[in-house]
């Protein structure tokens, strides 16, 4: 009897052991890569507002229709001025398509039996978007479809709120998927991407001074997410939590290290210490040498080169009298980076799992009747 047999949610896979890789033709195993995206251009930064502010997943607002277009524009100059200051766009499509190339080349040979592999690039806010992707995926007549989160660590509102686009794209659609998904919802503790986030620290450290290198506080710094969100039980905090400590053990806990949280908008309260007041407070406390890692970002965009390298590494540590601070490089380009996406599909579409356990369970307080539908629907998926 086949071990996974009475479980839910399973998807056939046949046994690549005695096939043969394909040469050519349609691509049979779709991967979609699913993140929010960022403005390439300075001319796309309205836009990529007006989407983010109307994503009831991502935050509700009264009277959201109308307010969002408000906001949007409000906050359209601003953000253009930010933008301005890392290269008039987000590098995040760029990085996205390195990181795909990567993977699907290890996946041909990894994988012969799905393939060939093609990457499809789904953003939430920004072209291409999610939807547009699944036609793509569907004009190509991919078989079997991998909505795989870029974000390591699952949120409600970002995994989750690209989730439930490819839900409402059927939905409305009122049509049965030509492609069989299933997901890669979170992998917070992959030991290769464990490994990229340590390589990267370390390198970077050994850039320190040598007598104020075991001083460095090592700051994690994650997007926050609002209190409200938190206490329903989004499972964020908890599993970037989990990717920091796997890291330190990696790294033999050399350094002081603290989670921070960094990105809070507005005046309601969000989960804390925030980056900005803990380089502050360091500074106060004679902690003056610092390593900032973006734990809960897998490529370089403006929370990264603007808030990070600008706002904080510059700005704020000038301000406060920092004596050497530094970033840690994001994972980009890094071939093994590229690895560990590959070895995470092929683990998946070994597994036979439609989803991950975690992703069954609701959040305990959760107020979206979306998120349930979404989740019977990939469950659903285990019928061919």
């Amino acid at each position: 009897v086949p071990r996974h047999w009475g479980r839910p949610g399973l998807l056939s896979v046949p046994s690549c052991r005695t096939m043969a890789l394909p040469r050519g033709g349609k691509p049979k195993t779709g991967i979609l890569m699913l993140n929010m995206g960022g403005p390439e251009r300075l001319d796309d930064v309205h836009d990529f507002l007006l989407r983010l502010f109307l994503d009831r997943d991502l935050m509700t607002l009264p009277a959201q229709n109308q307010l969002a277009p408000l906001i949007a524009r409000r906050r359209t100059p601003k953000i253009q001025e930010q933008y301005s200051r890392i290269g008039g766009g987000s590098p995040i499509k760029k990085w996205t398509a390195v990181q795909g190339e990567g993977m699907v080349k290890l996946l041909d040979s990894m994988s012969p039996c799905t393939a060939p592999h093609k990457y499809y690039i789904g953003f939430r806010y920004v072209h291409p978007l999610t939807e547009e992707a699944i036609e793509e995926m569907e004009r190509d007549g991919v078989q079997r479809a991998i909505a795989f989160t870029q974000y390591p660590q699952y949120s409600c509102s970002t995994t989750g709120s690209s989730l439930n686009a490819i839900y409402r794209y059927y939905n409305e659609k009122g049509e049965k998927p030509k492609m069989r998904w299933s997901i890669i919802d979170r992998w917070p503790t992959h030991p290769l991407l464990i490994q990229c986030f340590a390589d990267h620290i370390q390198k970077e450290l050994n850039l320190f001074p040598p007598d104020k290198r075991r001083e460095v506080v090592i700051l994690f710094s994650a997007h926050s997410l609002p209190m409200s969100v938190v206490n329903r039980g989004d499972p964020y905090p908890q599993e970037v939590g989990a990717t920091v400590q796997r890291v330190m053990e990696k790294l033999n806990y050399s350094n002081p290290y603290r989670l921070v949280w960094q990105s809070k908008v507005g005046p309601m309260p969000w989960l804390g210490p925030q980056t900005d007041e803990t380089i502050k407070g360091l500074c106060q406390r004679g902690k003056k040498n610092m390593l900032l890692v973006p734990i809960a970002f897998t490529s370089d965009h403006i929370e990264t080169l603007y808030e990070l390298d600008i706002e904080y590494a510059q700005v704020l540590a000038n301000e406060c009298g920092v004596e050497n601070i530094r970033r840690a490089e994001s994972l980009n380009g890094n071939p093994l980076f590229s690895k560990a996406l590959a070895d995470l599909v092929c683990s998946h579409l070994q597994s036979n799992e439609v989803c991950s356990r975690q992703l069954t369970l609701c959040c305990p307080l959760c107020v979206n009747p979306v998120c349930r539908e979404s989740k019977a629907f990939f469950t659903g998926q285990s019928q061919p």
